[in-house]
This record gives C-alpha cells, sequence and structure tokens, in this order.
C-alpha cells in the first residue's frame, strides 16, 4: 500500500507538470527586479497579461522618498524597434505611499521586450531596464452571453439587409402609387436568392477567419509552451539534454546551438529528486553538435529526477526545458567548477524552521519578515550566514559573479524559479536591457556581474520574487564560501 501511494502521488506530480503552461521560471511569468535607475533604487514588478496584445501592471517602488516622478515604456529587447523608445507614460503615485507608483502598459506582441523605466527627483535623472518575456499563456472562450448576443445581431442584420434588397428590387422602379406586378415580384425573388447567397458566404467567410485567427493564436499559445527536455545516458554517466516541442513552428524558429551565456554558461541544469524534493543538483552542461547539451554527472545515487534546464536564446528570450530522467547509481567522482548539489529530508519537514544547517557547522538563517506568506505578493528574501561561531561569515564569495542563486519549487513541481539577487530575470537578457541604455552603467543591478571580491562581501543575500499562487514550496538558497558552493533549504506554506 505504501509503494502505491507513493508511485500514486509520482504520478499525479508528473501529470501536474506535463500541464504548466509557462516557459521560463515554469509556472511563474512574472517579472520581480531590483536594480538602481541612477541615484534611485527601484523594486519593480511587472505583471505579464494573460492574453497578447494585453495589458501589463507596472509596480515601482522607490527606496528613497525624493522621487518626484516615473515613466515607463514598454519596447524591444533587441533588433528593430529596441533603440527609439515611443512617448512613455506616466505611472501614477500612490495616495497612501508616496513611493509607490503604478502604471499600466499595452504589451503589443510576444517575445523577449523590455520595459524602460525614467525616475526623475531630487538628484536628476535616473534610467534602466528591465527585460520581460512577452506571450500569451492562454485563450480565452467568448462567454455563451456575448455569443448568443452576436448571433442574434448577425441574424437580425442578415435579415435586413436582405429584406432591404428585396424591397428595393421589387419597388425601386415603380411610379409613386403603383403595385407592384409579376415582373417585380419575380426580380424581387431574384434578388433575395442571390443576398442570401452572398450573405451566407459573407457569414462563411466570417467564420473562416475567425477560425484561422484562433487556430493562430492558439499555435501562439503553444509555442511558448516549455519545451521538453529529452535525455539519453550515454557510456554509464553522461546525461545528454535535447529540447523538442511539439509545435513545429518552435524546432524552425528555436535554434538552441545559438543560445547565449547567462552567468557564464550556457545551460543551468536543475535535477530534482521525485517524490520528496530530498535531493538537487545544479549543473552545467556544455553544447556539442546538434544543439544538444551534455555533461558527465557526478556521484548521483539511482532515482527519478525531475529535468529543469534554463537557457537563453539569441534574442534575449528564456526558455526551461522541462522532463523526467530515471537514473542508475553514478560512480564517476566528484562536482566539478560551477556545479552543487544537495541532501536532505523531503519536502515539508522543514515548513516551520528559518534555520539551515550547513555540512560544515555553519548555518543560514531566513530572516523572514513576521505575519503569513501570500501569493501574487512582492517581497525581498533575505537570508544571512552565520559561522560555526555564530558570527556573520567572513568568506563569502561571488557564486557565478554573484552572490548568490534561489530556486522556487512547488511541491507539485507546477512552479519552478531560478532567482538571482537582480530579481527572476535572466543575466543574459538584462544585460542585453541595460545595454540599450546607450552605455550607461548607472544602472547595473544589484547583485550583477560586478560582485566584489573574496573576503569583502557581506554576510547576507537577498532575492526580490513573489509567489504566483498558493501551496507549499522548498526554496534552495546557493552561497559560496571559500571557494565551496553551500546549500541552505526552507520549506514555506503560501496562503
Amino acid at each position: 500500500m505504501k509503494e502505491f501511494k507513493r508511485r500514486l502521488t509520482l504520478l499525479l506530480i508528473l501529470f501536474v507538470a506535463a500541464a504548466i503552461p509557462a516557459l521560463a521560471h515554469v509556472g511563474s511569468p512574472d517579472v520581480y527586479y531590483e536594480g538602481d535607475a541612477g541615484p534611485y533604487h527601484l523594486f519593480v514588478t511587472v505583471r505579464i497579461p494573460q492574453v497578447v496584445p494585453g495589458v501589463a501592471e507596472i509596480e515601482v517602488r522607490c527606496q528613497s522618498g525624493d522621487v518626484s516622478a516615473v515613466q515607463i515604456v514598454p519596447l524591444r529587447l533587441s533588433g528593430p524597434g529596441s533603440t527609439y523608445p515611443p512617448t512613455p507614460d506616466f505611472a501614477v503615485r500612490s495616495k497612501d505611499d508616496p513611493q509607490f507608483f503604478t502604471g499600466s502598459l499595452w504589451l503589443m506582441e510576444s517575445g523577449a521586450l523590455q520595459v524602460r523605466i525614467t525616475v526623475d527627483g531630487a538628484k536628476g535623472k535616473g534610467e534602466l531596464s528591465v527585460p520581460v518575456a512577452s506571450f500569451a499563456q492562454r485563450t480565452y472562450p467568448m462567454q455563451k452571453p456575448l455569443a448568443g448576443m452576436m448571433i442574434v445581431l448577425m441574424l437580425i442584420l442578415g435579415i435586413g439587409v436582405i429584406s432591404i434588397v428585396g424591397a428595393g428590387a421589387r419597388e425601386a422602379s415603380l411610379e409613386r402609387g403603383e403595385t407592384p406586378g409579376p415582373a417585380s415580384a419575380r426580380r424581387a425573388k431574384i434578388a433575395i436568392a442571390v443576398t442570401i447567397i452572398l450573405v451566407a458566404g459573407l457569414i462563411y467567410l466570417g467564420k473562416a477567419w475567425w477560425g484561422a485567427e484562433d487556430a493562430n493564436y492558439k499555435n501562439r499559445v503553444a509555442f511558448y509552451k516549455p519545451p521538453t527536455a529529452e535525455t539519453t545516458l550515454e557510456n554509464g554517466n553522461r546525461l545528454v539534454i535535447r529540447a523538442k516541442s511539439e509545435n513545429p513552428t518552435w524546432s524552425a524558429k528555436i535554434n538552441m546551438g545559438e543560445v547565449i551565456p547567462d552567468h557564464n554558461h550556457l545551460m543551468h541544469l536543475f535535477l530534482i529528486e521525485l517524490p520528496g524534493m530530498s535531493r538537487m543538483w545544479h549543473l552545467h552542461p556544455t553544447l556539442s553538435e546538434g544543439g544538444a547539451f551534455a555533461d558527465d554527472l557526478p556521484d548521483m545515487p539511482a532515482g527519478h529526477y525531475e529535468v529543469f534546464a534554463d537557457v537563453v536564446d539569441a534574442r534575449g528570450f528564456p526558455w526551461t526545458l522541462v522532463g523526467t530522467v530515471d537514473l542508475p547509481q553514478i560512480n564517476s567522482g566528484a562536482l566539478r567548477g560551477d556545479d552543487s548539489s544537495w541532501s536532505g529530508d523531503t519536502i515539508g519537514s522543514r515548513q516551520h524552521q528559518l534555520v539551515s544547517q550547513l555540512p560544515d557547522g555553519s548555518r543560514m538563517i531566513w530572516e523572514r519578515a513576521a505575519g503569513p506568506l501570500k501569493a501574487n505578493t512582492a517581497m525581498d528574501f533575505k537570508f544571512s550566514v552565520q559561522g560555526k561561531d555564530g558570527k556573520p561569515a567572513q568568506d563569502l564569495e561571488p557564486y557565478m559573479g554573484m552572490a548568490g542563486h534561489a530556486e522556487f519549487v512547488r511541491s507539485d513541481l507546477s512552479v519552478f524559479a531560478h532567482v538571482h539577487p537582480a530579481g527572476s530575470v535572466p543575466m543574459a537578457s538584462l544585460e542585453m536591457a541595460q545595454a540599450g541604455l546607450l552605455g550607461n552603467m548607472s544602472s547595473m543591478p544589484s547583485g550583477m556581474a560586478m560582485a566584489p571580491t573574496r573576503g569583502t562581501m557581506p554576510a547576507q543575500v537577498s532575492f526580490p520574487y513573489g509567489f504566483p499562487k498558493p501551496g507549499d514550496y522548498r526554496i534552495f538558497v546557493q552561497v559560496k564560501r571559500a571557494g565551496q558552493v553551500e546549500t541552505g533549504v526552507f520549506d514555506a506554506h503560501v496562503q
């Protein structure tokens, strides 16, 4: 019975994961970003619309109270349309909080976009650009009352057109007071018959046009669903990953051989053991022939693993490949380079713990604010590292150019987000956005490539993010200390 329950739970997890309608940051499309617009420190949230074209909601929180105006404008991340932004809109200052601004922007196309924010205040002007992955997440069916009203109006209009044409053909040539004769009646019948055929033809063509547009939109929605990570194991320890999409347009347009480095690596691979999430590997496969990625796995126990593989295409658009793999016992050596791993207890066992013990006897502390965690709420997740003596650690150093990395994973795998101190945006996309600000390096985000050298970093790292929906989550927080990557793990229940 215990084995049956375990298999049933696993099947349910896989079913939910297969139905995820999102891409990079699986199930978590909204953008959270923290950085500097010149002299002003901002926390930006971009809530992506469910359909495109659609309206994105922009929230900007200023750290200081000396900001007088905030302007926002969307434009492409690269290529035509990325150089000359249209006229910006002014964000509205909150009446209750003068440091909080909100605005709405139409996102008219799917793909790699950016929201450019201009801040004016006592210290002058500042700018920053936030990369945004714009894509239609779903289709909305027409409501039945609206469909019924449209059909009634179409019938009234069609009958009205037929009646007008028939009356015109029957009576247009008659003198005043003259009664229509057989010839007029025959002419009217012919006109009515022709008009009925024309109206029916127009209705058919309209339905065909509507169907073509609907199919095209559904194809766009399917285009942005996460590709499958097809995995094969070669030579007993070499894992090969290939991206595959059921959408033929995706395979024709997206070339995995042209992905760009994201904080020093072309792919960030996460293997999470199922069903309990009691083990996690963060690896970095290299690009091989035909757009495949390959990595010689380190020592790993046999098990069933969920695969999340992050890449960024040449346009700056992020993708997360999703799949599963069954691995035998791997005996091939220790971790290499920036690779890391963690093993411990199953999800849910740390629900009320704010301290995660690290292997060397030190510990990581979640400096969580009081009160319940709420979905769709922008938060700053702060974690501090203490040595064995309880004092702030003095040996933190950059991990792939940043103060740390965090992965937020929902218990049913419907949410996976790889987050950095700058936020949920990929660093490769962020660099492209900043490059568009005419080389204004004052807009460099917190925690980006120019991290301080070893021994000068603070013993605290923070991540701007917001849970996309209620549920139970596991948070993996990774930092580097004295050349060793260490992972703190925390569980959270979100209302």
